[in-house]
């Protein structure tokens, strides 16, 4: 079919240039709108597809990481829709927590008391959310109340925020289920379900390890914590033989733990420990009798090839104590300090008073360092230690033993432990570390 000379082609639907402006912000609204991505409460179960949103922490910073996972999402729970089924697909915030607490001290320059009481008039400082001006003046203090309303304001603001980046990339959330690990549902649920466990008694009180946060003063979580290398020193320690038996030395980075040291251990196939395995040493200053025991987890390629069990030092030495069922001395408070006075054991071993030189027990003659008998092997570079993002008071992380020659680069591990008991609290068990829970009676920030 031809078309007539005096007719041309209409262009007047095609831009000369098409763009993209304002194309997400259209269908946005328009998605909105029509409800499209509502779900339908009278389907019945068996077409109901729930995805369990991992709710994004809202303290922290957007990045291309969020877009790229919750893409995935988006993609399955589209899927999902055109097979038929109601796509349950909510969107939460997790704002609850240090991280929040943390933020809002930095962003509005205050901190919490709870010795204060409630200001109705209280309003944010002016030069909240401007880094360079709060860090000049002090920190205004605040009661409770008070930094849980500022808590809510900026987890409002943040959570908008992220709300406006998931909309712009077009994820089909049904944006009237949102929820927030604050708020007051969520809280109460955590509460029942914490109850239930009492109830049912799978939760207890009981004192154990347990990273520490020396500014928030309280527990941590493992994915809280932060890996750092710092340099250190090894040095070698030497205690000392009882009934006629030779001395013992062992290298390590953190003499300061001697004090909370509660025995030695070795493997239990190192052949130059296993005669000693059973007998007691005396520590280097304190002069506490410990036992020499053995535990598969001793590296005989470490150092002297037998270490130091520290309450607490790291991990292993959480283990060996609970393994090997030994009694804890804690040497650092919950301020991070260490103590101004020896543990009890140390005292009552005539530890000597702070200012005296320690007393002399002998003067028989003392043998040097011993050379290790295993051919020396090369050791692969320590596995990074964690830290929390304040110092933790706790028992500070040390390697049990460490190479046979003293290096200045050596790694210092810096995770801190500290025994603490668990108010009300629930205990769990990751990995080889027991770690206390300790409930609020809100999950607001304290």
């Amino acid at each position: 079919m031809s078309r007539p000379a005096d007719e041309t082609p209409s262009r007047a639907s095609v831009p000369d240039k098409p763009g993209l402006e304002g194309l997400e912000a259209k269908w946005d609204a328009e998605w909105e709108a029509s409800g499209i991505y509502r779900f339908d409460t009278t389907r019945p179960r068996p077409e109901v597809f729930s995805i369990d949103t991992p709710p994004p922490t809202v303290s922290g910073s957007l990045h291309v990481g969020h877009v790229f996972s919750y893409t995935h999402t988006d993609i399955i729970a589209r899927y999902r829709r055109m097979t038929g089924q109601a796509v349950f697909y909510p969107m939460g915030w997790d704002d609850n927590g240090l991280p929040t607490e943390r933020r809002v001290q930095n962003y509005y320059g205050v901190r919490c008391d709870p010795s204060m009481p409630y200001d109705p008039d209280f309003s944010a400082p002016p030069d909240a959310g401007r880094p360079s001006a709060v860090s000049k003046r002090r920190t205004i203090a605040v009661s409770r109340p008070n930094f849980i309303e500022l808590c809510e304001e900026l987890t409002a603001a943040d959570e908008k925020a992220f709300e406006d980046l998931f909309r712009h990339i077009g994820l089909s959330v049904d944006w009237t289920r949102t929820y927030a690990t604050i708020d007051a549902h969520c809280r109460r649920v955590s509460q029942l379900a914490f109850l239930e466990n009492l109830e049912r008694g799978e939760a207890y009180q009981i004192e154990a390890p347990s990273l520490w946060d020396v500014s928030f003063q309280t527990a941590v979580a493992q994915a809280e914590l932060d890996d750092r290398e710092v340099p250190g020193a090894y040095h070698k320690l030497r205690f000392s033989g009882t009934d006629g038996d030779d001395d013992i030395w062992i290298d390590t980075t953190r003499p300061e733990l001697v004090p909370s040291c509660v025995a030695l251990v070795a493997h239990p196939d190192d052949g130059r420990y296993r005669p000693r395995f059973g007998s007691t040493v005396r520590t280097p200053v304190f002069d506490v009798e410990v036992p020499v025991l053995a535990h598969e987890l001793a590296d005989p390629d470490k150092g002297t090839g037998i270490a130091m069990i520290c309450t607490f030092g790291d991990t292993a030495d959480v283990t060996w104590w609970r393994e090997l069922d030994l009694p804890v001395r804690t040497v650092i408070g919950r301020d991070g300090r260490l103590a101004a006075e020896p543990p009890p054991a140390a005292q009552a071993a005539g530890a000597p008073a702070p200012g005296r030189p320690p007393p002399r027990r002998s003067s028989r003659p003392r043998a040097g360092p011993p050379t290790p008998a295993w051919p020396a092997r090369p050791r692969p570079r320590p596995a990074p230690r964690s830290r929390p993002s304040s110092p933790s008071p706790a028992t500070s992380t040390a390697s049990p033993a460490q190479s046979p020659t003293p290096s200045s680069s050596s790694r210092r591990a810096t995770s801190r432990w500290r025994s603490c008991p668990a108010a009300s609290g629930t205990s769990a068990t990751a990995g080889a570390t027991t770690t206390c829970a300790r409930p609020s009676s809100t999950a607001a920030p304290r």
